[in-house]
This record gives C-alpha cells, structure tokens and sequence, in this order.
C-alpha cells in the first residue's frame, strides 16, 4: 500500500497543474483580444473623425490636379467632394469657398458650410475642360437676346432683369446683365425667389473662360447678387493664383521636335 502511495505521488508530481498548451492558447487568446481591443479603439476615433467631418477636410496641403491642358493647384479643403482629393487628371473638379473670404472648409467656420440658412455663405465652383467657344457673357447676343421677354426691371447694383420666354428651355429664369468695368458684358442666369429669405445657396450661376482651356461654372445666392463685381473679380483672380499650364508630356516634346527637325 505504502508502494502504491508512493507511486501514485510520484505521478502526480511529474503532471503539471496547467499544461504548457493551456498556456500558450490563454497567451494568444490575450495576445488577440488586446490586438482586437486597440483595432476598435483606433477605428472608432478614426472613423468618429471622418463621421464628424461629414465629408469635408480641414487639409490645407495642395492637390495637383490636371484638367485638359491646365493644371490646378488647389488646397485640399477646398474640394468639395472627398473622391476628388486625388492628385492626377480629371475631367472636372468641385470647389466650395467661404464668402467673402474665399478659403476653403474649417472647424471653426464649419457652420456656414453646413447651415443651410446661411445661404450667403458660400460660393461653388465647377471647373471643367471648355466644350464652348463662348462663356455666359459672350452668349448674350448671339444667343440668349432672341429668347428673352422685351420688357426689362432694375435690379440690384446696376444690373437689369431680363426674363426668358416661355418654351425656351429656361422657365423661370431670369437672365440678369450690366456692363462691367471695362466696358464688357456681365451676364448670370438666376432662379430668382418669391421673397430674398427663401433664396437657396446656388440659385445664380455664371460661367466664364480661365487659363488655357478652362471654363469655371460659379453659383451662389441670388442675395449676394449685389456684389456680383467683386464676386466675378474674386473668381477670377483666384482661378489666376492656381491655375497654369499643364507640363507637356515628353512623348509629345520628342514628337514635335521630330517634326521641326523633318521640316527643316
């Protein structure tokens, strides 16, 4: 009996309490759950971020971007869609700006981007490769003058109301024109509201020739429509200060060399 005791503590004594696998399971397991828990911790705050930006960007840094034969340096809150934020070629680009600061999105501004009330607020540019030969102004006479009402009213800042006929395409617009500083023809297409409170952000829109081959589509409220100089000459300055022309491809500079060459 005393043998068999013996025996039996001995046994025991060489079988561990907690094997070795338990223990590298129970590390993994750990090892897994901590992994897991930071995963989640950095997703939530990363996507708690994003959540809260809504789709807009605090960055300033600058996006290269190339549209037909210009290239735009714009900053990347300034962009208004999140899938335009990428440098390369384009065939258009949407811009939001602050008015009359013309910078782009911000927390501490982040209101008059997202309050709807503040339809003063901002101002939205599309900028595309030109498929006209003329813009907005340059259409007035050969095109928009035989579609519109003879009867005329003054608006604001010198500007006179000029309103479509029907069955022209363009029910319920107004085309409102002046004769700029330089003696030129300024011309906006607005929905024009029943009462100036109920004037949406974009409801005037103009568009005009920049750069090499640009034209750049602006719309902002018709209550802003009393500083529509300052507004045209902000546009544009702004589209001056970040637009040149796009680098040309080596191919092509070897191509036409080639062809100067032959021809002399």
């Amino acid at each position: 009996m005393r043998g068999e005791g013996n025996s039996l503590q001995a046994d025991g004594e060489r079988i561990p309490l907690i094997s070795t696998r338990f223990l590298v399971v129970a590390t993994l397991i750990t090892m897994v759950l901590a992994a897991a828990s930071i995963a989640i911790s950095w997703f939530g705050q990363s996507y708690g971020e994003r959540l809260s930006l809504a789709g807009h960007s605090e960055s300033t840094d600058i996006v290269d971007i190339t549209v037909g034969r210009d290239r735009l340096a714009l900053p990347a809150n300034t962009i208004r869609f999140e899938q335009q934020r990428q440098g390369g070629i384009a065939e258009s680009v949407d811009l939001y700006l602050l008015w009359p600061e013309m910078t782009g999105y911000s927390s501490a501004e982040r209101r008059r981007f997202d309050d709807l009330g503040l339809s003063q607020s901002l101002i939205f540019l599309q900028i595309s490769q030109s498929t006209m030969s003329r813009d907005m102004s340059g259409r007035v006479e050969p095109i928009y003058r035989h579609l519109l009402e003879p009867q005329q009213a003054e608006g604001p800042a010198g500007l006179v109301f000029n309103r479509f006929k029907d069955r022209t395409g363009y029910e319920g617009e107004s085309l409102l024109t002046a004769t700029g500083p330089d003696g030129s023809i300024y011309a906006i297409r607005c929905l024009m509201p029943q009462a100036a409170e109920t004037a949406s952000s974009s409801d005037c829109q103009r568009d005009i020739h920049v750069g090499q081959d640009l034209t750049v589509l602006y719309r902002f409220s018709s209550r802003l429509l009393g500083d529509w100089q300052a507004i045209d000459a902000a546009v544009r300055t702004y589209m001056e200060t970040r637009s040149g022309p796009a680098a040309v491809p080596s191919t092509l500079k070897n191509q036409s060399k080639a062809s100067t060459d032959r021809s002399s």
